[in-house]
């Protein structure tokens, strides 16, 4: 017993050695294609943040094609896209409690889904409709070209702001209420 235990700790070190630099290119955010990025704003007295990979375009056609149609969207690149809300809120108008979310899309045409997801970490589209916390349609708008796909808020009042996807040459908005 003593022997295997000699021997099997210099492998597990040499192991983790020979792994360490892989994960550590794995948490660096220069080593990603697309970079994470995030984006914060206090709505009433409700922080609103979201954490996302930020795909470019890099002169493909995304809506469609690399972003198919009718199919579950992480709203971003890597792990899905993480929205937490440090108080409830209405999102279009319907309730949603405070807390974290994985944020997914149902891209079409012309409307989409927007999907709230109660399971926040989650790698790219490992998705659990069972899970959903909301589901809110709207309206998808013609916009300038985006190389980088981003979120930002808008029309910020004391208790409102419409959060805004722009990629390509597409934007999709919906509103953030404060609840309180």
């Amino acid at each position: 017993m003593r022997k295997l235990r000699h021997l099997f700790f210099p492998v597990v070190i040499l192991a983790f050695a020979t792994a360490l630099p892989t994960l550590a290119q794995r948490g660096s955010d220069a080593a990603r294609p697309s970079p994470n990025a995030g984006v914060s704003q206090t709505i009433g007295t409700t922080e609103v943040t979201i954490s996302y990979g930020r795909p470019g375009v890099k002169g493909r056609t995304i809506w469609g094609e690399l972003v198919p149609y009718g199919q579950v969207w992480r709203a971003g690149a890597n792990e899905a896209t993480k929205i937490t809300f440090s108080g409830d809120v209405l999102i279009e108008g319907q309730k949603l409690p405070k807390g974290t979310y994985s944020f997914y899309t149902i891209p079409t045409e012309g409307e989409w889904t927007l999907i709230f997801n109660k399971v926040a970490d989650q790698w790219g589209t490992n998705y659990d409709a069972d899970q959903d916390a909301l589901r809110v349609t709207v309206k998808s708008q013609a916009a300038g070209q985006t190389e980088w796909m981003g979120f930002s808020f808008e029309g910020l009042s004391a208790k409102a702001a419409t959060v805004v996807l722009r990629w390509e040459k597409l934007k999709v908005r919906f509103k953030v209420e404060a609840a309180q």
